[in-house]
């Protein structure tokens, strides 16, 4: 595996071994897949487990990483192609990242959506453009439209506690944010859920319908695994039989990059938190799921994050396992 940009992009085999692997390496933390490995890792923007985790995986298998966070200690990079660049950014991708995969054997970037153009973000087009770049493994650690890390770990997660894939009753619920977040996480998860072939509601209030680029993919991943969609403001019919929900935010589309405008339509929304009345009679045993950071009574009830049925830390914890695997397909041939 020369890239991982998005998790729709393997192929099952491929997905299955690196989900064994990373069970595997979850009993057996410790090895030297990794020794005399360097990974470089670019962070355009703020992280805590995509950062730790890396961190922490590549010296748990022997090998080394450096960390470029732009702006912050380093210069402050051009990603736009064609600019001019007389305003603060000093130095463009396209030097500076061939100049990295020459210092690395393989490189992770996070680089976010911009929030401004809705075209654009879905495109998907910064994080590709550097990938094409990079001459050594490249990992995506979080992207305008995907987060192909967390998606994997979040199918360890379900596996971990047993929720079937084929027919497994999936929520994706839309949660009140003070601000429009963007696409990456509730596609990716949406994703993940289809080639698993579940039985997935999205459940978001009126605006709130994902675009329909992103419904267009996962539609078509679900003709291919069997999984079956649906979209509804019904919380009560969504919740009947589900065996996870998965919350999230993301911004309504009619007013990307208007966050003003998105306001007026968000701000009745605060209701929209999940708490125990959620789940009730129509999915008692339902455990949430939640990418993390999550804030507090505005998305998810604490009686909720600290219930057992909360199972954030430990989907937090496969973001190591499943990275560990990933970088030992790219760079460990050996241990295959």
């Amino acid at each position: 595996m020369k890239r991982f940009l998005d998790l729709a992009d393997l192929d099952p085999e491929l997905t299955t071994r690196l989900l064994v692997r990373a069970k595997e390496l979850e009993r057996r933390p410790v090895n030297t897949a990794l020794a005399g490995r360097t990974v470089g890792l670019v962070f355009m923007n703020p992280s805590l487990r995509t950062l730790a985790s890396m961190q922490a995986g590549i010296a748990q298998l022997g090998g080394n990483s450096f960390l470029i966070q732009p702006g912050a200690g380093s210069w402050k990079l051009e990603t736009r192609l064609g600019a001019v660049m007389d305003g603060d950014a000093v130095e463009h991708v396209r030097e500076a990242i061939p100049v990295l995969a020459r210092y690395a054997d393989a490189l992770g970037v996070r680089c976010f959506a911009s929030g401004d153009d809705l075209a654009a973000d879905l495109a998907d087009g910064t994080i590709r453009a550097m990938a094409e770049l990079c001459d050594k493994p490249f990992v995506n650690l979080e992207s305008a439209l995907s987060h192909p890390c967390q998606a994997l770990a979040d199918w360890k997660t379900l596996d971990d506690f047993d929720v079937p894939r084929a027919g497994g009753r999936f929520v994706l619920s839309w949660a009140f944010h003070p601000k429009p977040l963007p696409y990456a996480v509730p596609a990716s998860a949406l994703n993940m859920a289809a080639l698993r072939g579940m039985d997935i509601s999205i459940l978001r209030p009126e605006g709130y319908a994902l675009p329909s680029e992103v419904m267009s993919r996962a539609r078509a991943i679900a003709a291919r695994t069997g999984a079956h969609i649906e979209e509804t403001t019904d919380r009560r019919a969504a919740m009947r039989g589900a065996q996870v929900i998965y919350v999230k935010s993301w911004a309504a589309p009619a007013h990307y990059g208007k966050p003003a405008e998105e306001a007026k339509l968000r701000a009745p929304q605060r209701s929209w938190c999940v708490d125990e009345s959620w789940f009730a009679d129509a999915a008692p045993a339902a455990k949430l799921m939640h990418c993390l950071p999550v804030r507090r009574n505005v998305k998810i009830a604490d009686a909720v994050l600290d219930g057992p049925r909360s199972v954030v830390v430990k989907q937090a914890e496969n973001r190591l396992h499943v990275q560990k695997s990933v970088l030992v397909e790219m760079l460990a041939s050996e241990f295959k």
